[in-house]
């Protein structure tokens, strides 16, 4: 099973050969870009933005660090990830799988084992952060080659900047028919007489990109040296963005490149404008009176230095010492007037006004949080939420939930693949059986949202007050199954188990039975308006059979 540095899973089911398509496999992650050399990685920077996708990783990261840009990034990890205390944050449903009971415990307990690998309980914060900022994610299966059944031993996390993932056209040289323009030999353009590129897809690791920014030479558009590792080996989990004009994935972060740079810039400019504004300035007008050029400029130096106050305190020596020779953008301007003039005058220059306009502040944040898909309302830190109505709840926030959602989806790939990598190495399954079985396991997440509790809660009242409006009319208009299924909206599953609910609690004497509770109420006298049902039948053999017999024998 070892091929390379790793090991490879051989899926049986092979395409037939009358199978023939121009068309290479798409890629995993969405990406159509391969390469037909040893060459990749490299990219043309037409628009500036980035040259390769290691800059592009690291590009990502130092946005992350920026103030705003890491709120918004926390509001969607959090909403994504929710940690307890109790529960883990995810967890494995297979209630749709078509599989025995056996199965389905073996699968609960190496999903519970592989999180266990990734210590995904204190560590899926950072986790998906990771992969959200990055827009990829990579893990090395580490098993023992000389046991494999023994399954996964080891999920050893990748830097993202480090590895590289290649789909590289095989080349079989022997092949007369290497062309897409050869035909065969009798002058027909039958496809099955052509070569059609077949693709191998590994990954490359280089552990020389350092952790200051260094860029190997493997992935600058060098020579794809490293560590090759087998596609089965690694498991590679993808944001689903590509760009398709470079071929490269992208992350969730790329949408948000040009606002935040927009939104420094404007910043910067800012506190430039109110340096240099806010204080008052004052202009002298010195009187030179004839004197020559020279002499008059020397003669405003003298007075300048003389008036001249400029003490600074050196914040790292404790001393005050003078920086007259020093003149900064905020100090006064001194001017020289000629004779005939109105004499030495000082004036003073007022400070900038409306300092305290942030509008184009606010709205490259708020543009910067429409770019992360984030409700702008979270933007303000001090306003809370309503517990109203969830008609009450803003558009923003129900397109968040959906935007978590999807990401959820994507972020499940991973424990995809791990999973089928560690049931088919333990024999508990085949690579055919995974492709039939893949699509009916599913992964919940913890959800805290609280407009999806608050649309929970509104519809079960609505419910609720629908039925008791039915209630009278049931066996004259409704049937009680009608109710349960068209108004209170329970499937045949919820049905079955609230009636076993029910009556297990009824046999512990938790609820009253509403059997004896009827007959009690029809006992105890008095005619209930209603249908006559089973519940009445009991007391009429009660009554007294010689009342009836005097009756018939007077006739």
């Amino acid at each position: 099973m070892a091929r390379l540095f790793g090991f490879s899973i051989e899926d049986s089911e092979k395409t037939p050969p009358g199978v023939v398509s121009p068309v290479p496999p798409s890629n995993n992650d969405g990406s159509e870009h391969y390469v037909t050399s040893g060459f990749y990685g490299s990219y043309v920077d037409i628009e500036g933005v980035y040259k390769n996708e290691n800059d592009l990783i690291r590009r990502y990261r130092s946005m992350a660090l920026y103030p705003e840009c890491d709120s918004a990034i926390e509001d969607i990890v959090n909403e994504a990830i929710v940690s307890d205390t109790n529960d883990s944050p995810v967890s494995i449903d297979l209630q749709n799988l078509n599989a025995s009971d056996g199965i389905k415990k073996i699968i609960r307990e190496e999903f519970a084992y592989i999180l266990e690998l990734l210590d995904f309980d204190k560590k899926a914060h950072e986790i998906f952060r990771n992969w959200y900022i990055d827009g990829r994610l990579y893990y090395n299966k580490v098993i023992d080659q000389k046991n494999p059944e023994a399954g996964i031993q080891e999920l050893r996390y990748i830097d993202a900047a480090k590895m590289r993932y290649v789909r590289q056209v095989k080349k079989n040289p022997k092949d007369a028919l290497n062309s897409l323009e050869r035909v065969a030999a009798g002058g027909k353009d039958n496809p099955q007489n052509y070569n059609f590129p077949e693709l191998e897809e590994y990954f490359v690791y280089n552990p020389g990109n350092t952790k200051t920014g260094a860029i190997a030479s493997s992935f600058t558009g060098g020579s794809s040296k490293g560590v090759k590792m087998t596609r089965d080996s690694v498991t590679y989990c993808t944001s689903g963005l590509v760009d398709r004009n470079k071929g490269s994935t992208l992350s969730w972060l790329h949408k948000s490149i040009k606002p935040l740079n927009q939104l420094m810039m404007i910043e910067d400019a800012l506190v430039i404008y109110r340096l240099s504004r806010a204080p008052e300035r004052r202009i002298f007008y010195i009187d030179v009176g004839n004197l020559p050029k020279v002499k008059a400029e020397q003669y405003l130096r003298d007075v300048m230095m003389r008036y001249r106050n400029k003490l600074v305190y050196d914040a790292n020596t404790g001393e005050i010492r003078d920086d007259k020779k020093f003149m900064s953008m905020m100090e006064d301007f001194w001017l020289p007037r000629r004779e005939g003039g109105r004499g030495t005058e000082i004036s003073t220059l007022p400070g900038g006004q409306n300092l305290g306009e942030i509008t184009d502040i606010q709205y490259f944040q708020k543009k910067l949080y429409r770019s992360l898909n984030v409700p702008e309302t979270r933007l303000q830190g001090d306003s809370g939420f309503s517990l109203g109505r969830s008609s009450e709840i803003l558009r923003d926030e129900i397109k968040f939930s959906k935007f978590v959602g999807r990401m959820r989806k994507r972020f499940s790939s991973m424990f995809s693949d791990i999973l089928k990598t560690q049931l088919i190495l333990k024999n508990v399954i085949t690579p055919e059986d995974w492709s039939s079985m893949n699509d009916h396991i599913q992964y919940d997440f913890l959800y805290d949202n609280h407009f999806a509790e608050l649309k929970e809660a509104e519809l079960r009242e609505s419910r609720l007050n629908q039925a008791s409006l039915v209630e009278p009319f049931i066996g004259k208009y409704y049937s009680q199954d009608y109710v349960r299924r068209n108004v209170l909206r329970q499937s045949d599953a919820e049905i079955k188990e609230q009636d076993e609910l029910i009556n297990q609690e009824i046999e512990e004497g938790k609820i009253p039975d509403p059997a004896m509770a009827m007959a009690m109420e029809m006992g105890g006298g008095g005619q209930m308006a209603g249908p006559p049902n089973a519940i009445q039948a009991p007391p009429v053999p009660t009554e007294p059979e010689p009342d009836e017999t005097p009756k018939g024998g007077e006739i």
